[in-house]
């Protein structure tokens, strides 16, 4: 009797890679010196204490995510987005963004990443928010009809082509706040890096902005969001990094902020 043939058996599914993140941290370490004081200087010690600002960081931010970084003053949160930004080196480990090493791409990574910080101090209030814009296109090596355009698209998306042949120090926090979103817009960012994006501004402009970052800038975009604010946080954010310490000790849903930084009901 022929022996019964046997099924091949099936091959396996084939699982398809998972993407690489947008932004990744690898053992980012930095330090910083305080100011020597004046006994120190009569000790010829130029150099303050050390500070360690960020202490071993591991960080993977998918792309498309709205990732919010909170801690206390001097956690590492500002320092942690000037990395991500090229705008300071690390002491060691690595930075990606977008598959490149931030320390090895300069200006061209600047490029791809829009960096706006809170309380803007870099424009020329007597000049126009047209012609302060027109400089920093300058800066992104825009210039002619290109620089036109990506100027007039800036003011378009964050709402104020209307208002920009006026001088700046005629604008109101949350319109300089919104100029600087244009800012970053020029270079056509495919990242955000918000450092407390609505500090100093009322809490009614505080909660027109937020509004606009989340149902107008940041859609689809990726972004990182360092607050102090927890419901800042909780309204613009899909997850949560808590830093302590130079150190991030907690990560989660938005919806879990209060217990990641260890408040019950709001409150510690």
């Amino acid at each position: 009797m022929a022996p019964k043939p046997v099924a091949p058996e099936a091959a396996p599914e084939s699982v398809a890679p998972e993407p690489s993140p947008a932004v990744r941290c690898r053992g980012l370490c930095k330090h910083f010196h305080a100011a020597a004081s004046f006994s120190q200087l009569l000790r010829f010690q130029l150099r303050g204490r050390r500070i360690d600002a960020l202490r071993d960081v591991e960080l993977d931010v998918r792309s498309g995510a709205i990732v919010g970084v909170l801690g206390e003053n001097g956690a590492g949160k500002s320092t942690l987005l000037r990395l991500i930004a090229g705008l300071l080196l690390p002491d060691s480990g690595s930075v990606e963004v977008l598959g490149a090493d931030v320390a090895t791409e300069g200006h061209q990574h600047r490029a791809r990443v829009g960096y706006v910080i809170a309380d803007e101090r870099s424009f020329a209030w007597r000049l126009t928010a047209r012609d302060n814009l027109r400089f920093f296109a300058a800066l992104y090596g825009l210039s002619g009809d290109e620089a036109t355009e990506r100027i007039d698209a800036a003011l378009e998306e964050v709402d104020l082509r209307e208002h920009a042949r006026r001088a700046v120090s005629g604008y109101s926090t949350g319109m300089r706040q919104r100029l600087a979103l244009a800012r970053g817009l020029l270079g056509a960012p495919e990242i955000f890096l918000f450092d407390e994006p609505t500090r100093g501004i009322d809490p009614v402009q505080a909660r027109r902005l937020r509004q606009f970052l989340r149902d107008r800038l940041l859609s689809g975009r990726t972004a990182i969001v360092a607050t102090h604010d927890v419901e800042e946080a909780r309204f613009l954010c899909d997850e949560v990094v808590v830093v302590r310490a130079g150190q991030v000790v907690a990560r989660g849903p938005a919806e879990a902020t209060h217990e990641l930084l260890g408040l019950k009901d709001g409150h510690p």
